[in-house]
């Protein structure tokens, strides 16, 4: 599906930046829904998927981290379907989201696919932020300090 009005556009838009802003990132259409890439997806749009009433971003996660998030805060992540049991975390970013967590948590996600010197060039960009994010950084305003 599509977008419904100019603030999904605009989320999905600013969504898109993020993504691209990674070294090597690509987009890419697949079942109906862009995704972003970095050999593998790091991140898949969900745009009202079967009907749903939100507008979404999947991202891989480590170990631990969906279930902290969907405990903290269950109405702006949840378990997505079809990759949620590997452990995939879907954002709500239809509901005025914290793109500072949104950016961290794509960056994240990228870490976990991208290959090694891809890494290394988003590493040694001013303000790459801290790695091994973790739910309590949520709201903190030190979680994006170095």
């Amino acid at each position: 599906m599509r977008p419904v009005g100019r603030a999904e556009i605009a989320a999905v838009e600013r969504l898109r930046k993020i993504c691209l802003a990674l070294p090597g990132a690509i987009e890419k259409i697949a079942w109906g829904e862009p995704t972003w890439r970095a050999g593998k997806i790091f991140a898949q749009m969900d745009t009202h998927h079967h009907g749903a009433d939100h507008l979404a971003v999947w991202l891989p996660a480590r170990p631990g981290v969906q279930e902290a998030l969907v405990e903290e805060d269950p109405e702006r992540y949840f378990r997505p379907p079809y990759v949620g049991h590997k452990g995939w975390i879907a954002i709500r970013i239809d509901r005025k989201p914290d793109w500072a967590t949104v950016a961290e948590l794509v960056a994240e996600a990228y870490r976990m696919v991208a290959a090694p010197h891809l890494v290394a060039r988003l590493d040694a960009q001013p303000g790459a932020g801290k790695r091994g994010w973790r739910a309590g950084w949520i709201g903190r305003d030190d979680a994006s300090d170095g």
